[in-house]
This record gives C-alpha cells, sequence and structure tokens, in this order.
C-alpha cells in the first residue's frame, strides 16, 4: 500500500520542499486515499496513502511520534503488525492507533535496526530519529516493495518509483551502460543496485541502510537462505516435504489476509493461483471475489486460459470476474501500462497485469497473487537442465541457459560507447553463483532467480501495474518462511512431475486433479508476442521517433534488420528481439528522457 518520497541534505541546507511536493503526487494513483508532508531539519518526507488498515486519520503518514522522536514513511503491510502490537504494549509502549505504520516506529525504538527481523510481510521505509539526525532506510527480504534512490554530493532523495524522482528533477538521465548490458542479457533484468539511468539506484533487498547526518552511510544485509539441506529437516520423507509445504503455504495465504478491507485473489487458473484460492476456502472464506484476464488469440496461439479459472471459481463457489480483451486494445492499453513502468520491463504480461488491475481496482483494494512459485519450487523448463551440471559449472550453465544474447552478440546491437569493455552480466552471475552456500547448481541457480530475477522482473511488474491502479498486490509464495523451507527442500523433490514436484503433491491434496495435472500456462498476450497490427505500428513510431534517432541507442543497421521482418529475429531465450529494444526506447519517450 502508499507510496513515499522525501529528501535529505547534506550540505546545511533545507530541503526543497516543492521537489518532495512534486514527487509525492507523482506518487498519487499508489495511495488515492490521502496526503501528506513532514519536514524538520535537513529532512522531508512525502506520503500518499491506500486505506488498508486502519481506515482512520490516526493511521496517516508520514507519522511523528513526540515520545520516541521518530518520524517515518511507510509503504507495504507487515502482516504480523498485531502480535507485534501486543509485545510492544507489554514492554511499555503506548499507541495511538490501530496502524503497522507505528509498530515500525514503536518495533524501531525498542529494537532499532534489527527491527525488519521481527516482521513478517512485504515493506520499504524511511525512518528519522529527530534528535540525531540519522536517517534509516530498510527494504524486505524479498524486494517486493520498492525504494529508488537520486544522489549528489548535496542531498539525497528517494521515493516508491523511478518517475516520482523524475518529477523532482535534477536526476542525471543519461543510460547507464551496465543496466544496459543486463537488460538485453538477461532477459530485461536490471539488478539492485542499478537502473537504466545513471542517476537512479534503488536499495537491494532484505537490506537496512543507515545514513548519518553528514552523507556517511553502513548497509546491512539482514537475511539470505541458505540454499543447503538444513539438519532439522533430516530424515523427511517426499510425503513429510509435501506436508511441510502445504502447512507453510497455508500460514502465508492466512497470514495475506490481515485487513481493514475486503481481499479478493488473481487467479489464472494455474496451480499457484488455484492453490491459493483452495487454501482460503479451507479458511471458510465466504464470497471471496477471483479476477482473470485473457486475450484474443493470434495466429494458433490461445490467448486465455479461461477453461480453468472457471472450474476452480465454480469448485470453490467463488464470486469471479472475467475480462477478456480485444487485441485492438493492447496497443492502446500499452502506454498506459508503460507509464506506470518504474523500469523497462518486456515480459508480455505486463499490460495484461495493468488490464486486469484497472479491473480489479474497482472491485477491491488488495488481491493475493501466485506470483513467485516457479522460482522459489523449480518451475521452468530450464531447471531439469541445471540438474545435472557440476557445482563449479553453475554460472557457465546458468549463462548458456538463461542469457538472451552473449557480450559478442551485443557489439552487433548498441551503439560502440554504450558496451562496456567486458561482459558484465556474466561476472555478475558468476561472482553470485561463486557465494557460500548452495550445494548444488540448481541450488545456485535458484538462490539467484529467487533473489536477484525474480525480484526485478516479475514481482517489480506486480507491483507496479497493481499499484498504478491503487491496488496491493500481496504474494503468499514469497513467504519469508515459505521460501526458507523451499530453499532447504531437496532439489529432486522440486524438480519431480516435471517442475514443482513437492508443489504439485500438495495441490493435489486440496485442487481438483484436473488443474494439477493440466500442462503448463503462461499469460500470453499473442498481439504483442507476434507483433500484430497496431502494436508494430506503435514499436515503428517509437524507433522512427526523432529521439529515439537522436539517441542512438541500438545501431541504424541492427534496428533496420529488425523492422523488416519484425517476427523473425528471436534472443536465444525467444523472446521477440524487436519487441526487447522497442520497449526500452517506448519506455524513454514516455516518461520524457532525451
Amino acid at each position: 500500500m502508499c507510496g513515499l518520497s522525501g529528501e535529505i541534505r547534506f550540505d546545511g541546507g533545507r530541503p526543497d520542499i516543492a521537489a518532495v511536493e512534486r514527487m509525492t503526487d507523482r506518487l498519487a494513483p499508489r495511495g488515492p486515499d490521502g496526503r501528506g508532508l513532514w519536514s524538520q531539519g535537513p529532512v522531508a518526507l512525502g506520503h500518499r496513502r491506500l486505506k488498508i488498515i486502519d481506515l482512520s486519520d490516526s493511521g496517516a503518514q508520514p507519522m511523528a511520534d513526540p515520545r520516541g522522536r521518530i518520524a517515518g514513511v511507510f509503504n507495504g503491510c507487515v502482516y504480523n503488525y498485531r502480535e507485534l502490537r501486543d509485545e510492544l504494549h507489554a514492554l511499555g509502549h503506548r499507541f495511538f492507533s490501530e496502524s503497522d505504520t507505528e509498530v515500525v516506529l514503536k518495533a524501531y525504538q525498542q529494537w532499532g535496526t534489527d527491527c525488519v527481523d521481527h516482521f513478517y510481510g512485504m515493506f520499504a521505509f524511511v525512518l528519522v530519529e529527530q534528535d540525531t539526525g540519522r536517517v534509516v532506510l530498510a527494504r524486505d527480504r524479498l524486494g517486493i516493495k520498492p525504494l529508488y534512490l537520486s544522489a549528489t554530493t548535496e542531498r539525497l532523495r528517494f521515493a516508491s518509483s523511478l518517475p516520482a524522482l523524475l518529477a523532482a528533477g535534477g536526476v542525471d538521465t543519461s543510460l547507464d551502460p551496465v543496466a544496459l548490458h543486463q537488460y538485453l542479457s538477461w532477459h530485461a533484468t536490471v539488478a539492485a543496485p542499478h537502473t537504466v539511468l545513471n542517476g537512479v539506484r534503488k536499495l537491494p533487498p532484505a537490506t537496512v541502510r543507515v545514513i548519518e547526518p553528514d552523507g556517511t552511510q553502513h548497509d546491512h544485509r539482514y537475511w539470505q537462505p541458505a540454499y543447503t539441506r538444513r539438519p532439522e529437516y533430516a530424515g523427511l520423507g517426499a510425503d513429510d516435504w509435501t506436508d511441510a509445504v502445504l502447512d507453510a503455504l497455508r500460514a502465508a495465504v492466512r497470514r495475506r489476509m490481515v485487513a481493514d478491507v475486503p481481499v479478493g485473489v488473481l487467479l489464472s487458473g494455474g496451480l499457484d493461483s488455484s492453490l491459493i484460492v483452495a487454501l482460503l476456502a479451507d479458511e471458510g472464506q465466504q464470497d471471496l471475489a477471483t479476477f482473470s484476464v485473457g486475450f484474443e488469440s493470434e495466429g494458433d496461439e490461445e490467448g486465455d486460459e479461461f477453461a480453468y479459472s472457471d472450474l476452480v471459481a465454480r469448485h470453490f463457489d467463488t464470486r469471479h470476474h472475467q475480462l477478456m480483451v480485444p487485441s485492438d486494445r493492447v496497443a492502446g492499453a500499452l502506454d498506459g501500462a508503460v507509464r506506470a513502468m518504474s523500469e523497462p520491463m518486456m515480459s508480455h504480461d505486463v499490460v495484461a497485469f495493468h488490464l486486469l488491475s484497472e479491473q480489479v481496482a474497482k472491485e477491491v483494494k488488495v488481491v493475493q497473487s501466485g506470483q513467485g512459485a516457479d522460482e522459489v519450487f523449480a518451475g521452468y523448463h530450464w531447471y531439469p537442465a541445471m540438474a545435472g551440471v557440476p557445482r563449479p559449472r553453475a554460472a557457465e550453465a546458468y549463462i548458456d541457459t538463461y542469457f538472451d544474447r552473449s557480450h559478442a552478440d551485443l557489439a552487433r546491437v548498441l551503439r560502440p560507447d554504450l558496451l562496456p569493455d567486458r561482459d558484465t552480466s556474466a561476472e555478475f552471475v558468476r561472482a553470485h553463483m561463486a557465494a557460500d552456500g548452495a550445494e548444488t547448481a540448481l541450488d545456485a541457480d535458484l538462490r539467484l532467480d529467487t533473489h536477484v530475477m525474480m525480484v526485478d522482473d516479475p514481482v517489480k511488474r506486480v507491483d507496479n501495474m497493481t499499484m498504478d491502479w491503487g491496488l496491493e498486490a500481496r504474494v503468499p509464495f514469497l513467504d519469508h518462511e515459505l521460501v526458507e523451507l523451499a530453499a532447504a527442500c531437496p532439489p529432486e523433490l522440486k524438480l519431480a512431475d516435471g517442475g514443482k514436484g513437492v508443489l504439485k503433491a500438495a495441490g493435489r491434496k486440496v485442487l481438483p486433479r484436473q488443474v494439477v495435472d493440466r500442462p503448463k500456462g503462461y499469460f500470453p498476450v499473442p498481439a504483442i508476442k507476434h507483433m500484430a497490427g497496431p502494436v508494430l505500428q506503435r514499436v515503428r513510431e517509437a524507433l522512427n521517433a526523432p529521439e529515439a534517432r537522436a539517441r542512438g541507442v541500438f545501431r541504424e543497421e541492427y534496428v533496420t534488420e529488425l523492422l523488416t521482418a519484425p517476427d523473425a529475429h528471436r534472443t536465444r531465450r525467444g523472446a521477440n528481439a524487436l519487441w526487447q529494444i522497442a520497449l526500452l526506447e517506448i519506455w524513454l519517450q514516455t516518461h520524457g528522457i532525451r
């Protein structure tokens, strides 16, 4: 929920309140229910509120606690805030609201930066110690909630979205060659702290950053599962693991029902979202609202999975909503989705999520989503190949399997001065794969995908698209206790049954078998995948625009080659090469970057 912003000065000056107001106003879609500003000394905070917990004005932000001399802004939800509130009350703290935001402030007063270890949830927050001037920034373990930063020697600005920082002005919008290399190599993933702009960075997941009044700072990474077989699980058989996973998922789904407003489900009809519906039904949830989206077919490719989502909705008697999007709406919807992107995202389903979120937000303010299960439980088709790779070769196998292009390939794609002289993307992967822990190559792959790729691709996609309509999406498969359990689970149990074996076994206990045993589905948008008429026209307009030609990111002969045969050129991963470069250019133009 919500959007936060602010500025810290290091030069003895006062923060630019007008700039903070512009950032706050740009975040209005994330928080349509309230607006607030706070300033003291060198720090100013801004906030847009989406009312989910404590619907009264007592939960408004920025929130200041006069007794603790702490002020702060918070985005997200601490699912165990009620339990923590009781614990803190017993320790002598007094509360003036029923909000989880106040629990965050009091938890910091009690435990300092260790407060994050007590939180179950998704969050980004900024806290100010009013007496010392120290500022603390933090982000949740899986990076579900974003925090973007723009720094100079004189000041630091922060916001829940990159476009909000642009609204403040003074951002270096030149392209970051390392980020551009990752975007084109790693299926549009750009890992923290980079973004495609040199002047914007992002706080990494599971990180607390303490900033002193003089601008010096210290980062602490507070969580990282080992991806090894843990002693406490020794002796567990396949059935035991199935029960453990089902129990952990049940707890994760239950936690994410905490709200003072109704909570729905984004129901694709696949295993992951169907499991959420089944477990909510087991919890006795009545009149559950579920939502599905589909697109017109293009060629031989189906654009919806309504047969399965309808089956699940009927089986559990949900109040189901179905949205069918005609192909001629996709091109028009594309620009709205791009405006909502904090960073370029090339996945076809970004438009689907944006269109679906628009409709869902008319019915509910909170939904649960099945995002993340494939990364956590090894559901993608490339994982079996990693299982037989010797651990020392994990990085090279990953690069060969997952990367769209080699460093050499990029030499014919990018303008020479934007191509790093080293393969920076491969270096990043090798460093992560070489880190301690992760017993097998597959363990190392899943660690990288869960804690880096997923954060800056599917998770970011869901947050950006839903929050653009004031809709909060909660992701139970990214419950940190469930992720820890999955990380310890033997790889062969995750790979069984064509992938996600242990999760499918859990599904068979609560779902119709035809939902569990169906072929794996995706979230297709055929009009984009196959460059259908209106989408191709939009792509041509973007790549031929004067600003694109002036920018000259891509070699002209390469762009001409792609435009000559729009659906013929695929990356090594099978992505449409034209769509990948066009989406970057559309994003830059949409956000006024020249």
